[in-house]
């Protein structure tokens, strides 16, 4: 993260004349909107959020107890940055880029001091870079000079900053350099290094935003099968206290096809942010081996750290998502959550004496949050590559109450809605997303992506998977008052199908060492295997067979064991499981 080093970054100091919580009020300091301070005599960080004549509001984003009127604030004249260059991932940062592993090394504890800090990127890290131009090749913004090998997985790739004007390369060579060190000059005189710095608000400029066509493999079945989201797609997981959004949102990051994994703990408990930094160094990577961690990046504010940090973290993430999808990386981006990022805006907000909109949020929410998931799409870059940013959302609304503003914001925003249900969690039923309040907008443009790589009646059977769970629900209501015994013998026969796209299909163990994954090949394997029962059953009760013979056969409740049964040998599986099926109902004709 810039910061200023010395006395000639400080461009002129100002003294405190307030402080309500993380809103400091000074006078007499020379100061843009969003520039970077560092108030009190510690130098605790904090951002200009307001201006009104003498009078600037900064929001700090450490404790500020002790502060008092009267303590200096000098200010750096620059906006909120981040360190961007190799060391990013594998690395674990605060809601303002600070590495909390390297902090805790200098501190010698688990709890900072205020005031410190250390920069976003190894300062001193030698790394090995390879040249991708020559001497005399003209480069642009955003070209890709040379690569360095940031971890075993990723191939970090040196670009010329998107804010430089370009030119001809006069000098460039291998070797072993610092981020800070020069790597080429250009014509104009310009040095470029291998460390850039961009402001934490605004977007990284692409040349254009494309339609995505690709879906973001999950690995889930029922996100996959009938709610996907694609590449540069966004979503939200909205869902009361221990329906399962931070379990959810780990499956995605572990599992997920994508390139790069940028994972958000906004404002969430530090227990389960404490679980996700023990247990991703340890997970291996499902296509390459290696640790997970060498393609994540963590940014952990827990619900103890500094609310106005936590109002800042999402930018931070979306910020370093953006600087891997200009190399051509898929980057997805796990927001957890946004209802927490949404609760700091409205704390600071009241203590601006904002005029407050729906339940006492700001009435910028709607605008913030939109501005948030607009920076995710799947672009063509400066360069000519082509990268993308999947973001998902965790939201959670107070007692479980989608109609609360921010799920309902977040609704318009958003085009793949995993809709998560207590009921279902209390019944051990996981992932307990609700297949009748879930959708996805994605699914027709993604269509032809499935039927090519995976099954050409794709669309076919995942909507006919669609209508019968939307019978079996409209059938659960009249069962609730006659009883089941009381429908005709073919409703009885679709709640029993129904019944196995729930346990075999719908659920998934995430503690399974099979289960937890399912590649696309076998969820729609499942899927037809489950399906082949039906129409088998239905031919059986149109020759007359009553529906306790049909439901009692043994082959049928096999359909349970495939989610657990090794890829590999779960094609083979289902096909024994269709052939037994068949026979069996046959000889009941």
């Amino acid at each position: 993260m810039s910061q200023a080093t010395d006395t000639d970054a400080v461009r002129e100091d100002g003294t405190i004349r307030s402080v309500s919580g993380p809103v400091v009020q000074a006078v007499d300091l020379a100061a843009k909107m969003n520039d970077v301070v560092y108030v009190g005599e510690e130098g605790l960080m904090g951002e200009v959020i307001e201006i009104e004549g003498n009078v600037t509001t900064i929001q700090v984003y450490e404790e500020t107890s002790g502060v008092g009127p009267g303590e200096p604030v000098e200010n750096t004249g620059d906006p909120l940055t981040v360190d961007l260059g190799p060391g990013m991932l594998d690395s674990i940062y605060d809601g303002v880029q600070r590495p909390l592993d390297v902090l805790e090394e200098e501190m010698e504890s688990a709890f900072l001091d205020r005031g410190v800090d250390a920069p976003g990127i190894d300062l001193e890290k030698t790394w090995e870079f390879t040249p991708t131009v020559e001497e005399g090749d003209e480069v642009a913004p955003g070209d890709v000079i040379g690569t360095v090998p940031e971890t075993v997985t990723i191939e970090h790739k040196v670009m010329v900053p998107p804010d430089s004007e370009g030119g001809e390369v006069t000098h460039i060579e291998s070797g072993n350099f610092t981020v800070e060190e020069t790597v080429a000059e250009l014509d104009s005189g310009e040095e470029i290094r291998m460390r850039q710095e961009w402001p934490v608000r605004s977007a990284r400029p692409a040349e254009e935003k494309l339609t995505p066509t690709e879906p973001l493999v999950t690995g889930q079945r029922i996100q996959d099968g009938l709610f996907p989201i694609a590449k540069g797609g966004t979503a939200a997981i909205p869902g009361p206290f221990g329906s399962g959004k931070t379990v959810t949102q780990q499956q995605l990051a572990k599992w997920s096809d994508a390139d790069i994994v940028v994972y958000i703990g906004c404002g969430e408990r530090g227990n389960e942010m404490t679980e996700v930094i023990e247990d991703f160094p340890d997970l291996p990577d499902p296509k390459t081996g290696n640790p997970l961690m060498a393609r994540t990046c963590l940014i952990a504010n827990t619900s103890n750290m500094p609310v106005a940090a936590r109002e800042s973290c999402v930018y931070t993430g979306i910020t370093l998502a953006e600087y891997y999808r200009d190399m051509g990386y898929d980057v997805a981006l796990m927001a957890d959550s946004t209802s927490r990022w949404a609760e700091a805006m409205r704390e600071i907000s009241s203590r601006l004496e904002e005029m407050p909109g729906e339940e006492g949020y700001p009435a910028y929410l709607a605008a913030r949050l939109s501005a948030f998931y607009e920076r995710a799409g799947y672009f063509r870059n400066n360069n000519g590559t082509e990268g993308s940013i999947s973001v998902v959302g965790a939201v959670s609304p107070p007692g479980g109450d989608f109609s609360e503003p921010v799920t309902q914001n977040t609704l318009r925003i958003v085009k793949t809605f995993w809709a998560l249900d207590a009921d279902l969690a209390e019944r051990r039923h996981f992932p307990a997303i609700n297949w009748d309040d879930s959708y996805s907008l994605y699914k027709n443009q993604l269509d032809p992506w499935f039927e090519e790589n995976v099954a050409e009646d794709w669309p076919e059977i995942r909507q006919w998977a669609v209508d019968t769970l939307d019978e079996e629900s409209e059938l659960q209501e009249i069962v609730q008052l006659v009883g089941r015994d009381a429908l005709p013998e073919d409703q009885q026969l679709t709640l029993e199908v129904a019944r196995y796209l729930r346990e075999a299909y719908l659920q998934q163990n995430a503690l399974h060492d099979v289960d937890t994954y399912c590649p696309p090949e076998k969820t729609y394997r499942i899927l037809q295997g489950i399906k082949s029962f039906n129409d088998a059953a239905f031919e059986a009760l149109d020759a007359g067979v009553p529906v306790e013979e049909i439901t009692s056969i043994d082959a049928a409740p096999r359909l349970n064991r495939i989610g657990t049964t090794p890829d590999d040998e779960a094609d083979a599986f289902v096909s024994e499981i269709e052939d037994d099926i068949a026979s069996q109902l046959e000889e009941l004709y």
